[in-house]
Parts: structure tokens; sequence; C-alpha cells
């Protein structure tokens, strides 16, 4: 039937125009535009993936990562930075960065490093300073015209930008390159930015200032620290702070109120991390959709029936099952989304 429709499509295009086909066929024009482009738009509820999901496949650059995106069936995305940011011309390390968040991650676990560990941490840090003032360098002078050319390639595929996660929003980052972070994604089209969540009010009122002179909003990610009111005093602060809510990662901690939390700050989520984890008692696993307790059924649902305005993050973080990948997965936690929002 598709081909069919494509066919009287061009057809009835080069004969005659628009004047003379069915009723149907007057819509040509957005048919043929949205053709062969995703669309994770359900029930009114527009569902979206962090591209953090992909990291485990071997390209990581941005054509590969909007090939991803689109693969999946996804419309819309919140942006990790680094594959935007190497597009428009970043200095790439030249140190093992994966390595040094791994130790730097163990370590703010409560984790005792080994002594080689601690060593190699050592060095890794000393490096990892470096390159943030070469980052800091090219982040003062970059042409953000780049990032009218990776707008366009969204656009071209169909996906919407809107959220973005460049490593720009931190205590050590300076004001010009937090400014510099918002401006690159007002250009892709994002709403806010987002970060971890810092644990330091003033960070959060810096922040909020900054957003609210650069007519951004920032969304306050969390994990297992997320409380019911986690988020309260940096929403205080400045119209422009807000939740990057982690639903998985609130039901892990052994909250039981998060669709109360849902309902509270509904104006103030700019976005919510969806994933299905287990509670502490039964092992804080992070599982395929369906075999967790995070109510993400009554999430979505919610979002439907209640209109919340606010976009669904598909985060995959359950292990990638042999014989399959990353898009695939997502794949399959978007079909749970659709499912969940069609009953």
């Amino acid at each position: 039937m598709n081909k069919r429709r494509e066919f009287l499509i061009k057809s009835a295009l080069g004969v005659g125009g628009l004047i003379t086909v069915p009723s149907w066929l007057h819509g040509a024009p957005a048919i043929i535009k949205t053709y062969n482009k995703p669309n994770s738009n359900i029930n009114g509820v527009k569902i979206g993936c962090i591209t953090y999901s992909f990291r485990s496949r071997p390209d990581q650059s941005l054509e590969a990562n909007i090939q991803y995106i689109k693969d999946a069936g996804i419309s819309a995305v919140e942006m990790m930075g680094e594959p935007v940011e190497y597009f428009a011309g970043m200095p790439a390390p030249t140190f093992d960065r994966r390595r040094g968040f791994q130790l730097g991650w163990k370590q703010r676990s409560g984790e005792d490093l080994t002594a080689d560990e601690q060593a190699e941490w050592k060095e890794l840090r000393g490096q990892m300073d470096a390159y943030g003032q070469v980052v800091a360098n090219w982040r003062a002078n970059v042409d953000l015209k780049k990032f009218e050319q990776a707008k366009k390639l969204f656009k071209g595929a169909g996906i919407e930008v809107y959220a973005f996660k460049p490593n720009a929003f931190g205590a050590n980052n300076s004001d010009a390159e937090v400014t510099y972070g918002m401006k690159a994604a007002k250009i892709l089209g994002a709403s806010h930015v987002t970060l971890e969540h810092p644990s330091d009010d003033a960070q959060t009122l810096r922040l909020g200032k900054l957003a609210d002179a650069s007519k951004m909003k920032v969304g306050y990610h969390g994990h297992e620290q997320q409380t019911f009111t986690f988020w309260d005093k940096a929403i205080e602060q400045s119209k422009g702070n807000g939740l990057n809510f982690d639903i998985g990662h609130y039901i892990a901690a052994g909250h039981t109120d998060a669709m109360d939390l849902i309902a509270k700050q509904n104006e103030r989520i700019w976005s919510m991390h969806i994933k299905d984890r287990q509670t502490p008692e039964n092992g804080k696993g992070n599982l395929p959709w369906g075999q967790g307790d995070t109510p993400l059924k009554e999430a979505l649902t919610a979002m439907r029936d209640k209109k919340y305005k606010f976009p669904a993050t598909i985060e995959l973080e359950y292990d990638v099952p042999q014989g399959s990948d990353a898009v695939k997965e997502v794949q399959k936690c978007l079909e749970y989304c659709r499912m969940a929002l069609s009953k």
C-alpha cells in the first residue's frame, strides 16, 4: 500500500498537479515532506531518547548518531554534546576519557581506588584539566554556524532536538562557556539544556541566572539521590531551573511517590528519563522494560490523559542482549511506549 501510494503521488504530481488528484492527495506535499521520517509522537505524548543510549555503537559521529535515532524510529532527542561539538570542530582528547570517567565515578560512589588506580586517576585528572582549557579556548572562538549546519542535518532527518547536554555547565566552566552551551542549544532548537544536579545551591543559582539571561531553561538530572524535594531550591532560584527527572533511578532509590512528584512538578519538568529499574528490595536492577518495578505505564498514560507537555526520554541502560544492539533495544522501548499509550 505504501509503494502504491508513493507511485500515485508521483504520478499525480507529474501529470496534472494537485487540482486533478483525489481529495486524499491534496495533502501530498505534507506526505512527501514526512516520507521515510520517524514519528515517535504517540497520542499526544512526545517520546524521545537521549543519545547516551547509543554509547555502545562504534561510530559516535554526529551523522552516525542521527542515523541511530532515525533507525530507532525516534523523532525527538536529548542530544549529548560531544557528537555535535566534534562536528563543529572541537579538538579531540588525546587520552582515555572513558577511563577517566570510570575512575571518577568509582571514587564519587565511595569505592576505594587501588594504589595503581589512584596513580592513574591523578595522571588522568591532570590531562583532563589541561584538555578542559583547550576546549574552553575553542568554545570562546567557535563559529556557531557549524551548529546551524547540524540543525539542518537533524531537520533533514525529521528529528527535533529538545534538549542539549554538552559538558559546559560545571562549576569549573566559565560564564562564557555556560552561555556558549546555551546559545548552541538554542541554535539546535532545544528548549532546555541538561546536566547532572551539582548539589550546590550557588551553582544552580548561577546557572539559573545565566539561563534567564539567555532565555533558556536548565533541567537538572538526578540519580538515586533524588527525593521529593530534591529540586525545590533550584526551582525557587530561577524560572529557568527545572527537572530532568529520572523515574527509574527514583524507584531504585526506594521512593513510592513518583506519580505524586510528577503531578506536583509537571509544569517544571522540562523532560523525564524513562527506564525500568527495580526497588531496593528487589535488587535495584536495570531491566528490559516490563520486567522492573518502575511505573512506566502509569507515568506515560498520565502524560497522555493529563496532557503534560514535557517529553519522555528513553534512556537505554540495561545490558544489550547478545545478538541485538542499542538501536534495536531502543526500538523495543519505543514499542513498549506505543503499546502503553494505545490502551
